[in-house]
């Protein structure tokens, strides 16, 4: 079956418009693409970029049929306040979350194959008043509510020879909170579904998982730390156990190496920022944000808003093209 793709396009000051003005003139994979946004946004946009675009209502009840080069379908969600590139806003929160509940809500009952999300701004999310629900850390953890799952996993996969995918054990923490949350059941956790997508999404039968330790030198037998010892290699033993192929915990520094990652069908590691820097260095702007754990598909763009490309023209669609491309693979099972 074609598959249905749904697009929110995130934060409406941001390049997330603009990247999904410009994806809609390629029509680069064969499906059904529906933004689900505020049309005259997407209309506004298009005309400050001088993109023709045909915008057309979306039905969920007619045949579904490939979106033709130069359109979109449109589901309609209404912006809370007129949105300027560059200038971010608020009152406009609300409109980005709704977005996405919609979106969620298609795919959970049948009427769309996979979420496509662009880049929010959790700042301003968090500042507005619908922060007040509780804080917002990202796309994950609120796309994880929202369905009903307590074990999203973030991995991003990079266009190398072979791919390159990292998943991380922690997302959007401060540092000095990451060791504290690495715990024997997050750990576990975190592996189990790492291990668990990469079969059922990936159609890996025997993943291979490269672990990264918290510590420099893996903690260095304890002397550079003792989480290595007392929480990571234990958990690692354990699912060895059950026939898990699991190596580590490795030395972060040394893991990233050709000879390492050749052998490998993921990489976990500890924290944000050990192991984003890696894939984005090998694939920025081509990579994709997967979530895994969760009981829809849903990819994004490895980038943020880019307030200061927002309308400029000069924003790189790139990334948001493989994350429809890796969504229309993961719909079909592929």
């Amino acid at each position: 079956m074609l598959p249905r793709i749904l697009i929110t396009p995130g934060e409406p000051a941001g390049i997330g418009p603009d990247l999904t003005c410009l994806l809609a003139q390629s029509a680069p994979v064969p499906a059904q693409l529906v933004a689900v946004c505020d049309a005259a946004l997407l209309r506004a946009r298009a005309d400050q970029l001088g993109v023709t675009l045909a915008l057309r209502d979306f039905d969920p009840s007619a045949p579904r049929q490939a979106t033709p080069a130069g359109s979109i379908e449109v589901l309609p969600v209404p912006l809370r306040a007129a949105a300027q590139a560059g200038r971010l806003n608020p009152a406009n929160a609300a409109y980005v979350l709704e977005t996405l509940d919609r979106a969620v809500d298609l795919c959970l009952c049948g009427d769309a194959d996979a979420l496509v999300t662009g880049p929010v701004q959790k700042s301003v999310i968090n500042e507005s008043d619908v922060a007040a629900a509780g804080r917002f850390s990202g796309h994950t953890e609120y796309l994880a509510e929202r369905c009903g799952t307590g074990a999203p996993v973030m991995m991003l996969v990079a266009p190398t020879t072979p791919p390159l995918r990292v998943a991380l054990a922690t997302t959007h923490l401060p540092l000095r909170a990451v060791a504290d949350a690495i715990t024997a059941p997050r750990l576990d956790t975190v592996l189990r579904t790492l291990v668990a997508d990469l079969r059922r999404r990936f159609g890996i039968e025997a993943p291979r998982v490269l672990v990264c330790g918290l510590n420099p030198h893996a903690g260095e037998s304890g002397h550079l730390g003792r989480e290595e010892i007392d929480v990571i290699a234990p958990v690692l033993d354990r699912l060895r156990g059950e026939g898990l192929r699991l190596t580590g915990p490795l030395p972060a520094d040394t893991l990233f190496t050709p000879a390492l990652l050749g052998e490998a069908d993921a990489v976990l590691a500890m924290y944000h920022d050990q192991g984003l820097p890696v894939l984005k260095h090998a694939g920025f702007g081509q990579a994709v944000n997967v979530t895994l754990g969760l009981p829809i598909v849903r990819t994004s763009v490895d980038h943020g808003t880019a307030l200061d490309l927002a309308g400029s023209g000069r924003a790189d669609p790139g990334s948001l093209r493989a994350a429809l491309a890796l969504a229309a693979d993961l719909a079909h099972g592929r």
